[in-house]
């Protein structure tokens, strides 16, 4: 047991590090910053505030060291190191990518582009610049990418997790065109996590007394560096509720990493297939983003008012319609024994008690289940049921990129145009404008 007191210190030093280290603040405060950007983005289209963003900021933490702890724990087994370059290389290929996509901010994109990028100047081996170039070039080309490639993978096995775990709670509703032009409701999963991480770091003046043998570079004297890394998850769906998303997507992204790691792994002792793997990184998170955009594409859309109804695309936490029971998909059909088709006759049907309610809702599987609540004076007037869109919205998203200009400046609209509707409305109101926005949803 001479090894527990050395390893015990070195453990301390390396907790020292992350609290000094600027990238763990750093991602933190993008962390804040995109889920208060969601914030911003619900309130202009619903007025409403559907979460706190301080509070998913904390999720996003917590949530983070729990996945950093685990992974920290595998990485360590396995023997998987870094060193400083990498570090540094890592943090700056992932704010390069996250300048053309903001879920480009992730850490298999970045050794993804690194592997690729190493295996082009290793090609070109006779270049040799000189200065800080020659510098930039000789720690890519000297990068032990397959390292950076296993803990991708096991990074990704966490990733799933986390957003199982923790996605349905911070999903975020919008409204956008569909096929044909007309609105639809949907949901925004733009998940991302602050991932602390101690690994090994191999070293001449390290310990070299370890209580298990390495999988990889056994027999090396290592130390342990804090590696603070940023995760993320992109999702958007107006096909499915949410948790459906979620557990199919988290089940791909799983295969995904187990393909990963096979490669990375087979790379570690045949280095050509390092290239494989890299391309496996990137590419094959891609192929999951363009299919899940195509299924969506091929699938009906889920929050659209029935032909006797209104579909409810979500419900305000903490509300009077989330005590009911309420649900985001289920079917508000009748109020106060009044058939409703529009939020005009949802209120008038509300309006006939004041004080008083009963419900009629058809949930997921069309049956019907009946509520009744007392409405107290300053409550949501919808109960806090935020209604699938209808004719009279005046804001709606349109699909676009998001980087991290939109991020740091809180960036929701770019332009408005506004439309003169020429859709049937009700006698009684006028016909609404609609402002299209571009470039609020990356897909």
């Amino acid at each position: 047991m001479e090894w527990v007191w050395p390893w015990l210190t070195v453990l301390g030093e390396a907790m020292l590090q992350l609290l000094i280290q600027p990238f763990y603040y750093m991602a933190v405060i993008l962390i804040a910053l995109i889920y208060h950007r969601q914030l911003l983005q619900e309130r202009k289209l619903f007025h409403v505030r559907m979460q706190s963003s301080i509070t998913q900021a904390i999720r996003a933490v917590l949530g983070g060291i729990v996945i950093g702890v685990i992974v920290s724990m595998i990485s360590l087994f396995l023997g998987t190191y870094l060193t400083l370059g990498s570090l540094i290389s890592i943090w700056i290929a992932a704010l390069v990518l996250a300048l053309i996509r903001i879920r480009y901010l992730c850490f298999a994109y970045a050794a993804g582009a690194l592997g690729v990028l190493q295996f082009a100047l290793n090609v070109a081996s006779s270049w040799q610049p000189s200065g800080m170039l020659g510098q930039a070039v000789e720690t890519v080309r000297a990068l032990d990418m397959p390292a950076l490639l296993v803990l991708a993978a096991l990074l990704h096995f966490g990733e799933a997790i986390l957003a199982r775990m923790q996605g349905v709670s911070m999903a975020s509703p919008f409204l956008m065109e569909g096929k044909r032009g007309k609105l639809v409701g949907g949901y925004q999963m733009q998940l991302f996590w602050a991932v602390p991480l101690l690994i090994l770091v191999p070293t001449t003046g390290g310990i070299t007394e370890l209580a298990w043998t390495p999988l990889l570079h056994a027999g090396q004297g290592y130390t342990l560096m804090a590696l603070p890394i940023l995760l993320g998850f992109s999702e958007n769906t107006q096909s499915m509720l949410p948790g459906r998303k979620l557990q199919v997507s988290a089940k791909r992204l799983m295969l995904y990493s187990l393909a990963l790691l096979v490669f990375s792994l087979l790379a570690v002792w045949w280095s050509p297939l390092t290239v494989i793997a890299a391309l496996v990184a990137f590419a094959g998170h891609e192929l999951l983003v363009w299919y899940s955009a195509l299924e969506e594409q091929q699938l009906s859309p889920a929050f659209v008012h029935p032909q006797h109804g209104l579909k409810v695309l979500s419900v305000i936490p903490e509300s009077p319609a989330a005590e009911l029971g309420i649900e985001a998909g289920e079917t508000l059909y009748k109020v106060n024994g009044i058939l409703v088709h529009s939020p005009e006759e949802l209120h008038r049907a509300l309006r006939m008690n004041p004080a008083f309610c009963k419900l009629e809702v058809r949930n997921h599987q069309g049956e019907s289940k009946f509520m009744q609540r007392a409405i107290y004076e300053g409550e949501h007037h919808q109960l806090g049921v935020i209604m699938a869109p209808d004719k009279h919205e005046a804001w709606a998203v349109q699909p676009r990129p998001v980087t991290l200009f939109h991020v740091v400046t809180l960036k929701l609209f770019t332009r408005r145009k506004e439309q003169q509707r020429i859709d049937e409305a009700p006698l009684a109101l006028p016909p609404a404008p609609v402002v299209s926005d571009k470039g609020s949803v990356e897909m």
